[in-house]
């Protein structure tokens, strides 16, 4: 079924003046224009659009989503699967927040008694320990290697967690562009990179040459959420981030 401009802004809340400037900028063509030069969307566009608002949820900007969606080898399920991710980490958050809502309303009124560390539950005050950069399941022997490097429990206000993740976002951000630009993972301008991912590194792990090429390990072996965070940016960021950092290890450690 083919969509007028005004239809699909009906029933995906975008406004025709956004799918006007889409259409402008090369970022959703529609399938083909009608009588009276009227835009026609179909599945595919439809399907397009979606992974439009869903990038925007992740706050990534239009120039960004625009060269993601063009690549050749761009996997829409697997792009999905990366968004649910996300989601679902955001979702157990909030959750994870009323819980200490409710409790607290609880505790006040009498009901309840919540102990000290019950009232920050859900916070990003203390490094959680399912964050993508310091998970140590310690079943693979990478993960058992690195467990030894890691440094005791890193202790951040909110202030300072929050830019932290913020730097993060940007870093990995940063390195998706230039996998879009073709770079290989030896450039300068990648290693660059890996380099201030390395420094940040150094906030959980004691980084030896080991424990670095441990932490690579790990990354490779990963097929769950590490994997899922990587793809969030760009669909070969696992394999590229870990051929980068090993020229780096190689060349610096």
């Amino acid at each position: 079924m083919a969509y007028t401009v005004k239809e699909l802004a009906k029933i995906s809340g975008v406004s025709v003046r956004t799918l006007h400037w889409y259409d402008k900028i090369g970022l959703l063509k529609p399938s083909f224009y009608g009588a009276n030069n009227y835009r026609y969307y179909e599945e595919k566009q439809m399907l397009r659009l979606q992974q439009i608002l869903f990038f925007r949820e992740l706050a990534f900007n239009l120039d960004d989503i625009q060269k993601l969606l063009s690549q050749n080898d761009f996997d829409n399920i697997k792009a999905l699967y990366a968004h649910r991710k996300v989601l679902e980490e955001d979702i157990f958050r909030k959750k994870s927040l009323i819980t200490t809502i409710d409790k607290t309303i609880q505790h006040l009124r009498g009901k309840q008694v919540m102990n000290d560390e019950e009232l920050y539950y859900g916070f990003d005050i203390k490094l959680p320990k399912s964050d993508t950069y310091t998970c140590i399941a310690q079943g693979t022997p990478a993960e058992k290697m690195l467990a030894h490097f890691k440094k005791d429990e890193v202790v951040w206000t909110e202030q300072e967690w929050s830019e932290f993740k913020n730097e993060v976002d940007l870093l990995d951000k940063a390195i998706a562009q230039l996998i879009l630009q073709g770079l290989k993972p030896d450039s300068s301008e990648v290693q660059k990179l890996i380099h201030r991912h390395y420094e940040l590194q150094e906030n959980f792990f004691n980084l030896t040459k080991d424990a670095y090429l441990a932490l690579i390990q790990m990354y490779e072996d990963d097929n769950g959420t590490i994997k899922m965070f990587f793809e969030a940016y760009h669909p070969t960021m696992q394999e590229f981030m870990c051929k980068a950092m090993r020229f780096y290890a190689d060349q610096n450690l």
